[in-house]
């Protein structure tokens, strides 16, 4: 919402055919050449870089504590080893931050199952699990603090490993579309920056307008958004570079995967 809200209040992209869909849906529309311009996870962004362009300075990331991707646990992670973890979302980024932190930082090899995102059920059947979005949140902020159990931020546990930033998302559009409408991806892109400045701006209202939806306070909300972080300059650049590194050969990309990044200075 805070990336989006600004195109509502100027009208902003009315003249483009917009595509509203879960994030996994988006990844594949983008992938499969049935959208030319969205937002990806960085896993499937790097597995394709060859066919996308990344925009620059817009993203959706943290440079510290991300709130919504973590991992609730009954005992510390160090007493994992083995031991059954959900992973209560098809998130291929934040699993596999989640994974790498597990087995680099805490050196343990987990059994790793695939479940719904619902604390308590995983709780049944788990010592640990892996949640990310509003489940995240609220086993962060209510749910898991009144059973005892442990929280542990992904977006912390990475800066405190690395002392990078972490992106989960990037914004990209199509190769072969750049080429063809270039005016118009750096129209679009221009068109997200506005709005995300505007959205961070007025982080209070886009927070009471979110809540309206959500089982969370306003002020939580608030919170939340100001502790994203939607840049993707020199540093965030860093922290993906170090996630490729440790991670592409087991996961579908080259360790040393080239982000290209949008031209923006118009042509001519």
């Amino acid at each position: 919402m805070p990336l989006y809200w600004g195109l509502a209040r100027t009208g902003s992209l009315l003249d483009f055919e917009l595509t509203k869909a879960s994030p996994d849906t988006l990844n594949d529309l983008l992938v499969e050449g049935r959208l030319d311009i969205g937002p990806i996870s960085l896993v499937e962004y790097l597995r394709n870089a060859d066919d996308l362009v990344a925009l620059p300075d817009i993203a959706v990331g943290c440079d510290g504590p991300v709130m919504s991707c973590v991992i609730v646990s009954k005992v510390p992670l160090e007493q994992l080893d083995k031991e059954r973890v959900a992973l209560g979302s098809a998130s291929r980024t934040s699993v596999r931050l989640a994974q790498l932190l597990l087995a680099e930082r805490y050196g343990i090899e987990p059994d790793y199952y695939t479940c719904p995102p619902d604390l308590s059920l995983m709780m049944q059947e788990a010592d640990a699990g892996v949640l990310i979005g509003d489940a995240a949140l609220r086993a962060n902020l209510h749910h898991a603090p009144k059973l005892g159990l442990q929280v542990h931020d992904l977006g912390q546990m990475w800066k405190e490993w690395t002392g990078l930033p972490f992106v989960f998302a990037v914004w990209a559009a199509r190769r072969e579309y750049l080429e063809r409408e270039p005016e118009i991806v750096r129209e679009v892109h221009r068109a997200f920056l506005e709005s995300r400045n505007l959205s961070l701006e007025e982080a209070g209202k886009v927070a009471e307008h979110a809540a309206r939806w959500e089982d969370l306070e306003p002020s939580v909300l608030e919170r939340y958004f100001t502790t994203l972080d939607f840049s993707l300059g020199a540093n965030q650049l860093e922290g993906i570079a170090e996630f490729a590194r440790r991670t592409g050969p087991t996961t579908g990309f080259p360790a040393d995967v080239r982000v290209d990044l949008l031209d923006t200075a118009p042509k001519g």
